[in-house]
């Protein structure tokens, strides 16, 4: 299948600043891809490239197989800026009209594609009442419907969730289902990075202009934590258990999984972290029976990954 977004050698510079550095990105029709990065990395450049409010210093950008020129991804992008004006003298309904009409939807058409949109971002209560008179989360929401007047295949977010509150947080995250679940390619940044963790399938991660890593979310997480953590808890025997472990970190056994480390859980007094090279479920699985078979009495057994914020920080704070 064709991808819905893909980069070529994408550079902009301003000046002497390269704000992105050969960028080359591919992101598959009906994905969530979240796009992660500090401050100035280069994700809102991105962003506008895409859209085709800047011109690549080089490089080139392609949108459900087309080559992107000068004011053509108009139909094929809904792009919604981290920072949007809204005009507050207008009621919900004529906002959605006016733009519908700025792209050429005829009266019936029109009319029925702002009730859908209403009703898609669950703000059909509100279509007469004013635009300023919207809580944030409500405005992010009517913005939203706003990018998809013209139902387009692909989304751009710069910060979708910025400055909303848990509850419309939640709802975000849900709309953005229901739009994947419509078709839509969505591209999104973030500094949320628990939401991308739970809302995208798959996560690139960008550093003053370059692409660092990309992929599924669990691949990415799985590449850059290398090896594993376990995290074993022992109702009786964590005696026995620690020795053992320990016996495996000096003298690797055959059929079980070579240890790197063995150390107390500070958290939990009965609780043991074990660091492995290998994610082997196998390997797991015979280090499980292993300890059951000394009589030790294990209440818990699970794989322990980093979350995206610790792998963000460690990714980007190293010199």
């Amino acid at each position: 299948m064709t991808p819905a977004i893909e980069t070529i050698s994408l550079t902009r510079r301003y000046g002497r600043m390269v704000a992105l550095d050969n960028l080359s990105l591919t992101v598959a029709q009906g994905s969530i891809y979240g796009f992660i990065g500090p401050n100035g990395a280069g994700k809102t450049t991105t962003l506008r490239l895409l859209a085709g409010l800047l011109e690549p210093t080089s490089g080139e950008v392609r949108l459900m197989g087309q080559r992107l020129r000068p004011g053509g991804a108009q139909r094929l992008v809904g792009y919604m800026p981290d920072f949007f004006g809204v005009y507050d003298d207008l009621r919900v309904w004529e906002y959605l009209d006016f733009f519908a009409r700025c792209y050429g939807l005829a009266g019936p058409q029109r009319r029925r594609a702002v009730d859908e949109l209403l009703a898609l971002v669950d703000l059909s209560h509100k279509r007469n009442a004013y635009v300023q008179t919207l809580s944030r989360g409500m405005q992010q929401r009517l913005c939203l419907a706003h990018a998809l007047v013209h139902d387009p295949p692909v989304l751009l977010l710069d910060e979708p969730a910025s400055g909303l509150d848990p509850r419309a947080r939640v709802e975000l995250r849900e709309l953005l289902r229901t739009l994947r679940d419509m078709g839509k390619t969505v591209l999104l940044s973030s500094h949320i990075l628990s939401e991308l963790a739970e809302v995208c399938t798959e996560i690139g991660i960008i550093e003053s202009g370059k692409m660092v890593v990309s992929g599924p979310v669990e691949a990415v997480r799985r590449q850059l934590q290398g090896g594993s953590r376990l995290r074993v808890r022992v109702l009786r025997g964590l005696e026995a258990a620690e020795a053992a472990l320990r016996q495996l970190v000096a003298e690797p056994a055959a059929g079980l999984p070579r240890l790197g480390s063995v150390r107390h859980d500070p958290s939990d007094e009965r609780a043991l972290l074990l660091e492995f090279d290998e994610a082997d479920e196998d390997g797991q699985a015979a280090l499980l029976a292993h300890l059951v078979g000394l009589g030790v009495a294990v209440s818990e057994f699970r794989v322990q990954a980093e979350n995206l914020e610790e792998l963000f920080l460690r990714l980007t704070t190293v010199e």
